[in-house]
């Protein structure tokens, strides 16, 4: 049987030395590793970091586990496959001293697949992931989480491998809680001591592989050097190569972007592009996608901090009609979570499209984008999930009628499996 090479439009398998999405990757033998130069006298010889997708590729993958946001799915398309191209190439030799680095910030409400973009995109490159709420790090030398610990959690995901790290995605959501609002008494080690310590991680930082504050990990460094016997491990990581995504919800800053759009219009010499009557009518997505540099700097983020990241794209929030094709279509789809529930216990569900709309729209009235597809299917399975495993019911549709009234629905379950 012939095998498609990697990268071909029809392989959509990992294409890049790491985790691969649907086989477990033989683990390297010793003479496999990675050795940064400088640090043995003669540097073992290195695997090359393979990259040959394309963005239409990217995107095509990505349809298969979120439903939507077509453009996000085109910028994130371009960014990963410039970057990766970029790291391929300097690790051949292609050197671009000037290259800079296009860390992308994703913005939009909460639910709307933004995680599960990159998520998805990370294990179909077989690059090392990590995911990280910004609200858990203080400025160093505070109470609180330390930036640099994304870098050796990224670590640890790529099973020690220096080389696997330095080329790994970081993602940060919940970024806009980084914002500061107004002055205040004293120093904001949460918010602007965060931003400040992410600029050098994101541009160009080297990271020890073992925190200053870690002492348990300091001891055991310090007497495995002196035993001699260490791996010939580098002791800092280098984040040139790693690629940063943050993302957040930024509540208000629609509110900011249409003042700015009416203040234009309404101006001396009155931008054409946009009327009073056009702006007033903009959705907070629409908004969103016209959001400027100048936006986010008064929303309270440093301009250093937004200047490193260039790539921005918005997307836009889930209709009824969107929750039912993530229901429907997604391959990551949560009925095949219930469908496996029932099924421990014997029990076939099937779901018309009529039920999966019901959900749906119950779905969209939560206001919380996809997670609420969980909280309207927990509230309306609750009483099944726990009658049904005891019955003698081994089968069951779900129906417009059993969503509107899941209780009355499984009076009539039982009673007709008696």
């Amino acid at each position: 049987m012939s095998k498609i090479p990697s990268g071909h439009p029809d392989a959509l398998g990992p294409v890049a030395q790491g985790p691969a999405t649907t086989r477990r990757r033989p683990a390297r033998t010793e003479k496999e590793s990675w050795t940064k130069p400088g640090v043995a006298s003669v540097a073992a010889p290195s695997e090359s970091f393979t990259f040959k997708l394309k963005p239409r590729e990217i995107a095509r993958h990505l349809d298969r586990f979120v439903i939507g946001q077509n453009e996000a799915k085109k910028v994130l398309g371009v960014a990963l496959c410039d970057h990766f191209q970029h790291v391929r190439m300097t690790q051949e030799g292609v050197d671009a001293p000037f290259y800079q680095k296009q860390n992308v910030m994703l913005l939009g409400p909460t639910g709307v697949g933004k995680t599960h973009l990159i998520r998805s995109a990370a294990e179909l490159i077989g690059v090392p992931f990590v995911k990280a709420d910004a609200t858990k790090f203080s400025e160093t030398g505070y109470v609180g989480g330390d930036v640099d610990d994304l870098v050796r959690d990224l670590l640890r995901r790529a099973g020690g491998n220096v080389k696997q790290a330095e080329h790994g995605i970081i993602y940060l959501d919940e970024v806009d809680k980084l914002a500061t609002r107004g002055e205040s008494g004293g120093r904001d080690v949460s918010g602007r001591g965060v931003q400040t310590n992410l600029l050098k991680l994101m541009e160009d930082g080297d990271v020890p592989v073992v925190s200053p504050n870690d002492m348990n990990a300091q001891i055991q460094n310090a007497m495995t050097a002196m035993r001699g016997n260490g791996s010939g491990q580098p002791e800092t990581i280098n984040t040139r190569h790693i690629l940063f995504i943050v993302s957040g919800a930024f509540a208000g800053l629609d509110q900011r972007i249409r003042s700015r759009l009416l203040t234009a219009a309404t101006s001396g010499a009155p931008d054409p592009q946009w009327s009073s009557a056009k702006v007033s009518r903009l959705s907070t997505d629409e908004l969103f996608a016209e959001a400027m540099t100048s936006d986010f700097i008064q929303y309270g983020l440093e301009p250093e901090f937004v200047g490193r990241l260039p790539v921005r794209v918005a997307c836009h929030g889930l209709d009824a009609d969107d929750l039912f094709n993530v229901l429907r279509r997604s391959e990551s789809s949560l009925i095949r979570q219930y469908e496996r529930a029932f099924a421990a216990y014997g029990i076939e569900v099937s779901f018309t499209d009529a039920g999966l709309r019901s959900l749906a729209r119950m779905a969209g009235q939560e206001n919380t984008g996809a997670r609420g597809l969980m909280t309207v299917c927990e509230r309306v399975f609750r009483d099944l999930k726990f009658a049904l495993p005891s019955s003698k019911v081994r089968k069951f549709q779900v129906t417009p009628e059993l969503v509107a009234d899941p209780r009355a629905s499984l009076r009539q379950l039982l009673k007709d499996g008696r």
